[in-house]
């Protein structure tokens, strides 16, 4: 058993009183990767609150640090077009020296799919323009010029010169829990993302979610079997927090490990830990998580 820690650090940070201390602290804690969600607004108690653009504040921690893999959990294409999005994350795999992971996903309902005027897309155009959307935007970050004419998303010339430091690009982390987006994950990604099912996060028990994922990973790993590659190869990750036991690891070193460990069993890779939030899901204490990332790793090698 072999898990890798990493945390998401929520964009609500302004950078020189509180931001750049925390993205430089997450990297002298030793985490795996720190990421950030890619929203305009999230949900309450967010709402209302300080929430910044999530690759400008990529871009400023990778500035800050040097080690730590930097990335969106998870960029979607609710108010991003591929040609400007692949721009951007060209210039911040420039910046990082080559330390992004984008994570990417369908998106929801919520305010990101209404913020631009439109109405929420369907299910079906959803994912319809999700696989455009994440098809488009692979050529991009791997061709210096690119023409295309789909049906939601088009480029005409698109010039991506000089490319990405990481080659042939940098890395997809695709979320997707159902058939269609399991299968796009498996042509285009590097890694696989997953919250459990959301069905139980509210009405569902631990053992119930635990065995959710583990199904998910089996079914994802017979996606990328079907694509011939090798599903071991393929780092599976879970974002924490989405359980329904999404507090309760984090009351001790010992109880994390427990929940860690479990996961791992059911094939998870790389486990995502929230930065603690006052008044929020994910108010934690701080004491207990710096002693879980300072101790559970090795726990958990």
């Amino acid at each position: 058993m072999s898990l890798r820690l990493s945390t998401v650090i929520l964009p609500i940070y302004r950078w020189a009183a509180e931001g750049r201390g925390i993205w430089k602290r997450a990297e002298e804690m030793g985490f795996g990767a720190a990421y950030t969600y890619d929203h305009l607004s999230w949900r309450e108690p967010f709402r209302d609150g300080p929430w910044y653009g999530a690759l400008p504040t990529l871009t400023a921690a990778a500035g800050v640090t040097e080690r730590v893999r930097l990335g969106t959990m998870v960029t979607s294409p609710n108010f991003r077009h591929p040609v400007t999005l692949a721009k951007e994350l060209m210039t911040l795999d420039e910046v990082s020296a080559g330390r992004v992971t984008l994570g990417i996903g369908a998106g929801g309902t919520g305010f990101d799919a209404t913020v631009l005027g439109q109405e929420p897309w369907p299910p079906k155009e959803r994912a319809d323009r999700f696989a455009e959307f994440t098809a488009l935007l692979d050529r991009l970050l791997s061709e210096p010029h690119v023409t295309s004419e789909g049906v939601y998303y088009s480029a005409t010339e698109a010039r991506t010169v000089p490319g990405c430091v990481q080659r042939p690009r940098l890395p997809f982390a695709v979320a997707a829990t159902g058939p269609r987006g399991m299968r796009l994950a498996a042509r285009y990604g590097q890694a696989w993302v997953t919250t459990g099912d959301p069905k139980l996060y509210e009405t569902g028990t631990p053992e119930q979610s635990l065995a959710a994922i583990g199904d998910q990973v089996k079914r994802v790993s017979a996606a990328f079997a079907a694509e011939g590659r090798e599903p071991g190869g393929i780092p599976k990750i879970l974002l924490s927090g989405f359980t329904p036991d999404y507090a309760a690891p984090f009351t001790s070193v010992d109880a994390f490990v427990d929940f860690a460990g479990r996961h791992a069993e059911a094939g998870i890779d790389e486990l995502v830990i929230h930065w603690p939030i006052p008044d929020s899901d994910f108010a934690y204490d701080h004491a207990t998580f710096e002693r879980i990332a300072a101790e559970a790793p090795a726990q958990l090698a």
